[in-house]
């Protein structure tokens, strides 16, 4: 059994963009740092309390990184899936400031200390490189969502998200996005019911497909021209 998690940790390792430059032995060397957890869905498993300095890759499941108001209301920053990486660690440039960390679905995740990422990180030239890829592409998406907020209103902004939350369909499949309407709401600053009525708008007008905890996107072409457009007035958020 053992061994069977061995292979089944190095398979994943392997399979995280930032590692994949190692070779078999390194991998190997890795998977021995590396410490795997289970998590049950809806456990808050990192708090904004938290100042140990560690790296949380996910091997399965769902992760919801968000902030907590003084009266208890959440924004959603991030939803992670398998084979990304977060947490608190100043080496790398990678900061959790503040957020919590929830488990949407049961996850299986890994952890590397400090003293471990200095040296199997760190030190290494080309998943140094793979990071900073991967930071950028973060900015990027943090830019793009401050310039929706402060440039579109509610029903673009939506668009917007969906279209970047969207990965690219593959053999004639639809787009889709794994997220309820909660869960958007939470990403975009609102309400459920707001989420709601828009995208039931849009089902209406065949532009999405409404499933459970799932969107298919069907008319790109119209979802591109609703998250294109910007305030003119004062917009309401």
């Amino acid at each position: 059994m053992t061994n069977k998690k061995a292979v089944a940790g190095e398979t994943f390792l392997r399979g995280v963009d930032i590692f994949q430059d190692l070779t078999p032995e390194e991998v190997s060397e890795l998977q021995r740092k590396v410490h795997f957890k289970e998590v049950a869905a809806g456990t808050v498993f990192y708090e904004s309390h938290e100042s140990s300095e560690v790296l949380f890759f996910m091997k399965e499941g769902r992760v919801r990184l968000y902030h907590l108001s003084a009266e208890g209301k959440t924004f959603t920053t991030a939803i992670l899936t398998a084979g990304t990486f977060f947490g608190e660690m100043t080496l790398l440039g990678q900061r959790l400031y503040g957020s919590c960390a929830e488990a949407l679905t049961a996850c299986t995740i890994s952890m590397i200390s400090r003293k471990d990422v200095e040296k199997f990180l760190f030190a290494d030239g080309r998943i140094a490189f793979r990071v900073v890829e991967a930071l950028g592409g973060r900015l990027f998406e943090v830019e793009q969502r401050l310039a929706d907020l402060a440039l579109k209103n509610i029903p673009s902004r939506l668009m917007s998200l969906l279209l970047r939350l969207a990965p690219p369909p593959s053999n004639g499949s639809a787009a889709e996005v794994f997220l309820t309407h909660e869960e958007l709401a939470q990403m975009l600053g609102t309400r459920r019911e707001t989420v709601t009525r828009i995208l039931n708008e849009q089902s209406t007008q065949g532009s999405i497909v409404l499933h459970r905890g799932r969107i298919t996107l069907l008319d790109i072409e119209r979802l591109n021209k609703i998250s294109s457009i910007e305030c003119r007035e004062v917009c309401d958020f």
